[in-house]
């Protein structure tokens, strides 16, 4: 199997990932409603600088995404031609995205300082995709709403967009405007294979890894209780592995790029 992409990913970050084979990490083939679902397994080691990503140190994991079940989440639009469903599906821990129309699915509860943890993946046979995390979403629900966006486009994943004018310090040489581009070399897997988000979120502080990269840092983020979001963008994108956890106050811990 030949694998062709323009940017050179890193490879070690790659490794702890492969677990043998690349497959381990592939997307499942997924034919809803009759057909079965395959999800392959593959134990993943990263740092944290929270404990060792286990849940329960210091504080405990808050799962997301359960089953079939979307009752942690709230859509918007809410009114996708009256149903939801035509854009946001859960089946088997694992949450489809259809990519239209523009909007996102919002976490019921809200977030502070919090460490958050996703995996998402784009069907090769679609092509690359867009999407992003929207962090410390504020009111009102609108495309798009105030908040840090977290960038998942193909190539593009740690990127920064600020939306909305949200209070926050970034290095001016990587940025333009709202956008400011990743630190590094881009650190995705190729379109197919499994790509985990790693965000911290601590007081003022925004950390964000891809596949186990620091990719990038904001300072001064306003510190207010915001929801986490997921971009519909006009791709087709599927997630899993969802889950957050609260880090109480910011002085609690010291994050890795701090240390």
């Amino acid at each position: 199997m030949t694998l062709n992409y323009s940017t050179p990913v890193r490879i070690s970050s790659l490794k702890s990932g492969i677990c043998g084979s690349l497959f381990a990490r592939m997307c499942p083939v997924l034919l809803l409603g009759a057909a079965a679902l395959f999800v392959p397994a593959c134990g993943t080691s990263y740092s944290y600088a929270y404990g060792d990503g286990s849940g329960g140190y210091p504080y405990d994991w808050k799962v997301l995404l359960k089953g079939d079940s979307l009752d942690a989440w709230k859509v918007f639009p809410s009114d996708t031609k009256g149903d939801a469903a035509a854009t946001w599906t859960a089946k088997n821990n694992l949450l489809f995205c259809s990519g239209t129309p523009a909007g996102y699915i919002a976490t019921v509860s809200e977030f502070t300082n919090f460490e958050l943890e996703l995996e998402w993946c784009f069907d090769p046979s679609k092509g690359a995709g867009n999407s992003g995390v929207l962090l410390r979403v504020q009111q009102k629900d609108e495309i798009w709403p105030k908040s840090m966006e977290a960038q998942l486009e193909s190539r593009h994943a740690g990127d920064i967009w600020n939306i909305g004018d949200f209070p926050a310090k970034v290095d001016p040489a990587r940025t333009q405007g709202r956008h400011t581009i990743r630190m590094g070399e881009c650190a995705e897997a190729p379109l197919g294979v499994w790509n985990r988000y790693r965000i911290v979120m601590n007081g003022g502080r925004l950390e964000m890894y891809v596949n186990g990269e620091l990719q990038n840092v904001a300072t001064d983020v306003a510190v207010l209780p915001g929801r986490i979001a997921l971009q519909s963008e006009g791709s087709y994108i599927m997630f899993r592995n969802i889950r957050v956890r609260e880090l109480g106050t910011a002085a609690k811990g010291t994050t890795e790029a701090s240390k």
